[in-house]
């Protein structure tokens, strides 16, 4: 009977718990901080096992890696990244010219492309997508979506090292792994955390105009990504609102070290 009495207890002590609680609360509840490192990790470990697929730049070209680390630091230092000493943060970068893109997974493993690289005219800009990405890692939103689809369990699988299951993390981290809300959430993310660096705080929409500018991102056009996610003009507005709100720098920092960046990546 005393058992009987305990185990409600427990249970009533849990629902309270789950009504009561913030979200963020919740979440680290179901899945703490420390399984986003170990997921991160894995996928990690996945990424370095397919070299042909994702070819990573030798860190021996200390010269890119000396300047990506300075850019992600920046940021880190911001004082606005609510998991800075909890996540490892680790940057790297792929080779690939073709491919405009860049992600971050649970726990803070940052991949940049090539192509990103060079496809942006500036340090700024850069510095705008990565916060963008880091964001998406500090505010958690893969592991939220997973859990509030009822995939908490696909979330385990893959910390414990089920590669089928981790495979399927890489392709939803490099292809549409957010939603509309977490996209407009770490547009917003990037202003704030550029708001305390040199970087000007809306350089988050400097990737969105060029390819507007461009004629990449016709949302009349294309589906998949823009049929899920606000189109790249209406992204650079709600970013430029964002900075308007927090009333924060939006000129142009005008650091001459990314000609060196660019210069120093393989040709």
């Amino acid at each position: 009977m005393k058992k009987q009495l305990l185990n409600i207890v427990l249970v009533c002590t849990l629902v309270f718990t789950f009504i009561s609680c913030k979200k963020e609360e919740v979440l680290g509840f179901v899945f703490p901080e420390s399984e986003d490192v170990k997921l991160g990790a894995q996928v990690e470990r996945e990424i370095a096992s397919k070299p042909s697929e994702y070819p990573l730049l030798e860190e021996t070209n200390t010269v890119a890696y000396a300047q990506i680390r300075r850019i992600t630091n920046n940021i880190l230092n911001s004082g606005k990244v609510y998991y800075k000493t909890t996540f490892p943060w680790k940057v790297k970068i792929i080779k690939d010219d073709a491919t405009l893109n860049a992600f971050c997974t649970p726990g803070g493993y940052i991949y940049v492309y090539t192509g990103l690289i060079k496809f942006l005219d500036t340090e700024d800009q850069l510095a705008g997508v990565m916060g963008h990405e880091i964001a998406h890692a500090d505010r958690r939103h893969y592991v939220n979506q997973q859990i509030k689809n009822g995939a908490t369990q696909f979330l385990i699988s893959a910390v414990g090292g089920d590669k089928n299951i981790i495979g399927q993390v890489v392709q939803n981290m490099t292809g549409l792994a957010f939603s509309r809300s977490d996209e407009t959430d770490a547009d917003n993310q990037s202003v704030i955390y550029l708001s305390e660096t040199p970087y000007a705080c809306n350089s988050a929409g400097a990737f969105f105009q060029k390819l507007v500018d461009g004629g990449k991102a016709d949302c009349n056009a294309l589906t998949g990504f823009f049929s899920t996610h606000p189109c790249p003009d209406k992204r650079v507005e709600n970013i430029n609102k964002k900075a308007t709100e927090r009333q924060c720098k939006t000129v142009p920092s005008g650091s001459t070290e990314y000609a060196v960046f660019k210069a120093s990546l393989p040709q």
